[in-house]
């Protein structure tokens, strides 16, 4: 009788302090409302750890919601002028080198963004964590001595890049400082961290992500955010295929 009851009050007590867990999906919508935007234009260098040097790769990006983006590489030289557009779920690169306009799809999507930790298909992924993901909280943790809520991540379809995630939210911000995404089988693929948060435009926001794709060799890939501006007039001539060779 005595075990049962001391079952019972665990229970109950587990219970309670399950329920003071706030609404996944609502974590979720907050953190899009800081990540997400209508346009911005953004200035960043990447920085590629490599075992004997380090490559820095600078750009400039503007993008209109999730459904149009247009990146300009500026240095190095050999990759300047270099650019690459996005229309919804198509993706082109423009080398100036060569003079040609090349579509990626498929397993394609899943190359090194020159060299680096991010992939073609990660440049392409701009939905809404909350609208692509089923999401439950599991735990309270620490990271850089900021109280986060973890969250886990099932994607809703099978056209998502990560079908699982895990995320460390800040729980006063509402920004991610770690992630890791797996594959369907459970596999890790890669691990993010998100640093130099500032408020921008009265939305916390990470001006540097640190990616590490966990099946190749490497040091990682730094992204560095160098200028960001949200809600800027963008002309729509950009977002063409004829304005990749301008």
């Amino acid at each position: 009788m005595n075990y049962k009851l001391l079952t019972s009050i665990l229970l109950i007590t587990f219970s309670a302090f399950a329920q003071n867990y706030p609404d996944g999906k609502t974590i979720l919508e907050k953190v899009d409302q800081n990540m997400a935007s209508d346009n911005r234009i953004i200035q960043s260098k990447m920085v590629v750890h490599g075992k004997r040097q380090d490559r820095v790769i600078e750009s400039k990006g503007w993008s209109v919601g999730i459904e149009k983006s247009l990146t300009e590489y500026l240095s190095p030289a050999r990759e300047a002028g270099t650019k690459m557009l996005k229309l919804d779920d198509q993706l082109w690169i423009y080398s100036p080198s060569s003079d040609r306009i090349i579509q990626l799809s498929g397993h394609m999507l899943r190359q090194s963004v020159m060299g680096s930790d991010l992939s073609y298909e990660d440049m392409m992924e701009d939905k809404t964590l909350a609208d692509i993901y089923n999401v439950k909280v599991t735990e309270e943790d620490q990271v850089n001595a900021r109280k986060c809520w973890v969250l886990e991540l099932t994607a809703k379809t099978e056209d998502i890049a990560y079908q699982k995630q895990k995320m460390w939210i800040d729980q006063e911000r509402y920004i991610p400082l770690k992630q890791e995404m797996y594959a369907k089988s459970g596999q890790l693929l890669k691990k993010t961290e998100l640093s130099d948060v500032a408020q921008i435009d009265g939305r916390w926001f990470p001006r540097k992500m640190t990616y590490k794709d966990m099946l190749k060799n490497g040091e990682g890939t730094e992204f560095i955010i160098t200028d960001i501006k949200f809600n800027q007039d963008i002309p729509e001539y950009l977002f063409s295929k004829a304005s990749l060779k301008k």
